[in-house]
């Protein structure tokens, strides 16, 4: 049995999600949440604002908006608002599940 957390129809959301290159380029980015040379835990996750992810794209403020609540939709990224800011970052825990996943040796079908 597997001991990936991630059923079929969230692994279906997660994968449309990631199926625009602007979102995988965000969740990319996202996903390196801690400093290198540092164990990932929710202590030392890095927390980015929308602004600064939104620096190193070309895309209108609207779109990467758009982009990013689809992440939060899929249940990729969390999102905080912290003032006039709002925070981005991906959980330790999805991360697992989709190393699970990826882990997990090939079924016959």
């Amino acid at each position: 049995m597997s001991n990936c957390s991630i059923n079929n129809e969230q692994l279906a959301i997660i994968f449309k999600a990631l199926g625009n290159p602007h979102r995988l380029a965000l969740f990319n980015r996202l996903s390196r949440c801690c400093s290198p040379g540092t164990i990932c835990n929710a202590e030392s996750i890095i927390r980015h604002n929308v602004s600064e992810l939104g620096e190193k794209l070309t895309i209108a403020p609207s779109t990467l908006s758009h982009h990013l609540k689809e992440l939060n939709r899929a249940g990729l990224i969390q999102m905080k608002r912290d003032g006039k800011n709002v925070k981005c970052w991906v959980e330790p825990e999805i991360l697992k599940s989709l190393t699970a996943f990826f882990s997990e040796p090939l079924k016959n079908a």
